[in-house]
């Protein structure tokens, strides 16, 4: 049985690595290599570091034209495996495989079909979310369903460590889903669309904070916008970014009740810089002032002077 596999950043490393442990690789497509950091440093993608790693062919074209479909064609592969390799496969690619062409999704499809699955439902506050693998078809995430995995929110999680769980079991889920395929042992299910929903790519400005929100869907943005683009505001015209914060819920004294919306009521030595929002108080437990490193809020405030009474965002 011979994979081809798609994949692009981090999330998609550990089921390639689990894949070329038990199946023949006959290829590895990836997104072209791009500067990165200030420095503009050209870099490969982290699927094609741990292809190279693995001794596996690697291609990189800027587009799937005929001359690459009739190169990955000569590999003869039975099998297509993509997982966020970030661009859309068409027709004249998928009729390449002659066994199944399939895409592991990190949601519970048909909720949240697009670029940004992990966030969304970080960002909505759900209680669950999961791992969805499907027969790719050639409307986005659309296919039919072969395996689905749901997993719990704790309401806790960020990006960065969902992304991280989501990566690893789904290693171990499209193993089982190929196994199954090879046994004649599956019934895809085809997706419900009028439950169907959709999130769009996250961009750098969705990260700014608007303190007239309540400090419940700000805890979530600073949760789901972390690691990037991070949630952050402006202490007066300095960049200040939030990595983690809670919902305050002791009592508020009355003389805080008149505080702006944004503006920094008190100090708790036991729960962080304690902000007025639209509806309740956050209190913010790391933060990175512009050019500088992450801190905690003990040591934040010991480098700022009269920071209560602050309106951050002004």
């Amino acid at each position: 049985m011979k994979i081809f596999f798609a994949g692009t950043p981090e999330i998609a490393v550990p089921s390639l690595e689990r894949l070329a442990s038990v199946y023949e690789i006959c290829g590895v497509l990836t997104n072209p290599d791009r500067p990165k950091g200030r420095k503009g440093k050209i870099e490969p993608t982290p699927v094609k570091a741990k292809a190279l790693e693995l001794g596996l062919d690697v291609f990189q074209p800027e587009k799937l034209g005929e001359d690459f479909i009739d190169q990955i064609k000569n590999l003869s592969p039975d099998i297509l495996v993509t997982f966020a390799y970030g661009k859309i496969f068409r027709k004249n690619f998928l009729d390449v495989f002659t066994k199944e062409a399939l895409n592991i999704h990190p949601s519970l499809l048909p909720l949240y079909r697009g670029a940004a699955p992990i966030p969304a439902a970080i960002l909505a506050g759900d209680k669950k979310t999961g791992i969805t693998v499907q027969r790719m078809a050639l409307e986005m995430d659309s296919g039919d369903i072969l395996k689905q995995v749901e997993i719990p929110l704790e309401g806790t999680e960020t990006t960065e460590t969902l992304s991280t769980f989501v990566s690893e079991k789904s290693s171990e889920i499209i193993v089982e889903v190929i196994q199954n395929i090879i046994e004649g042992n599956y019934s895809p299910v085809p997706q419900d669309e009028s439950t169907a929903t959709y999130c769009s790519m996250i961009d750098k400005k969705d990260g700014l904070i608007n303190w007239s929100e309540s400090a419940e869907v700000i805890e979530r943005m600073i949760r789901g916008y972390n690691p990037w683009p991070h949630a952050y505001t402006y202490n007066k015209d300095k960049l200040l970014v939030i990595t983690e914060s809670i919902l305050y819920k002791d009592d508020i004294p009355d003389k805080f009740a008149s505080c702006k919306n944004g503006e920094v009521a008190f100090i708790n030595k036991k729960a962080g810089v304690v902000v007025k929002t639209g509806e309740g108080f956050l209190a913010l437990k790391k933060l990175k002032p512009q050019s500088k490193k992450e801190m905690d809020y003990k040591s934040f405030i010991n480098g700022v002077r009269d920071f209560e009474g602050t309106v951050l965002g002004e």
